[in-house]
């Protein structure tokens, strides 16, 4: 089970000064984030060995990659093919957005011809592509990602855990239902935590409701009974961490410390 860190936070950051940030806060690994306005961008496919090469040197494997790509195109098959050559074996893809004004079987149906491209892609660069639980997606729960997974091999098309976003700020779906729904597929999990809290009542008398990002040890998410049930099933896969905060990066960067000393606390507990 590696311990990755998601580099969403070193937006703006040279690569070098991303991979000795991430080796120093402690991570066994990296998820590279592929966008615009971060170190590596899809329009420079080719940085993406590069990143590979400057993590390495800093101590760092680099077994996962996230992009946004939503359509099997020449450039998410640039995109894909220069995270097999830089041995980025999994990759997550884009968002498939809900769209409430168009009817979701229409939707789910051309999210599923999407993805019968990119399972071809992954078999052609032999690499996983995986689909992450996020809210306003058509895939933000474990029942509703199969709509998408139902009948693709789980070697190339893997499904990606997001409890935070799953359990609590889209819905309600239990953990352990989600990651029964998904197996064979579930091969990630993002690790991050929220909750809610009251807002003021509006002028028709009913009271708002608000979420927000929390420490890993303080949000609804329970991590303490997630991680032991990881390790007893003897999960292989990727935990990516992710920080959220909306605070400084220094902040978010001291926070993400805590985040990773309390996780790997929860592991060792869970192996003893």
């Amino acid at each position: 089970m590696d311990i990755a860190y998601f580099t969403k936070t070193l937006e703006g950051l040279p690569l070098e000064t991303a991979a000795e940030i991430t080796a120093g806060l402690g991570f066994d690994c990296a998820d590279l984030l592929v966008r615009d306005g971060h170190a590596v961008s899809p329009g420079r496919p080719e940085e993406i060995v590069k990143a590979a090469k400057l993590f390495a040197a800093a101590g760092l494997r680099t077994p996962m990659a996230t992009i946004d790509s939503t359509r099997p195109d020449d450039a998410a098959s640039r995109l894909l093919g220069c995270c097999g050559e830089a041995g980025i074996g999994q990759i997550r893809l884009g968002f498939w957005r809900y769209d409430p004004l168009r009817r979701w079987q229409v939707q789910v149906d051309e999210a599923r011809r999407d993805l019968d491209g990119f399972e071809r892609l992954a078999e052609r660069f032999a690499i996983k592509l995986t689909i992450q639980l996020h809210g306003g997606t058509l895939h933000s729960s474990g029942a509703l990602a199969m709509q998408l997974l139902a009948g693709r091999d789980p070697i190339r098309i893997g499904a990606y855990a997001d409890p935070a976003n799953q359990i609590i700020r889209e819905g309600s779906e239990d953990w352990r239902l989600s990651l029964d729904i998904l197996d064979p597929w579930f091969c990630c999990m993002g690790v991050k935590n929220s909750g809610w809290f009251p807002g003021a009542y509006g002028a028709d008398g009913q009271r708002a409701w608000h979420s927000d990002w929390y420490g890993l040890d303080e949000g609804m998410v329970p991590w303490n009974d997630i991680v032991p049930h990881l390790v007893a099933t003897e999960f292989a896969g990727v935990l990516s961490v992710h920080s959220q905060y909306r605070v400084p990066r220094q902040q978010a960067l001291d926070k993400v410390r805590a985040d990773l000393a309390h996780l790997r606390r929860l592991v060792a507990a869970a192996k003893e």
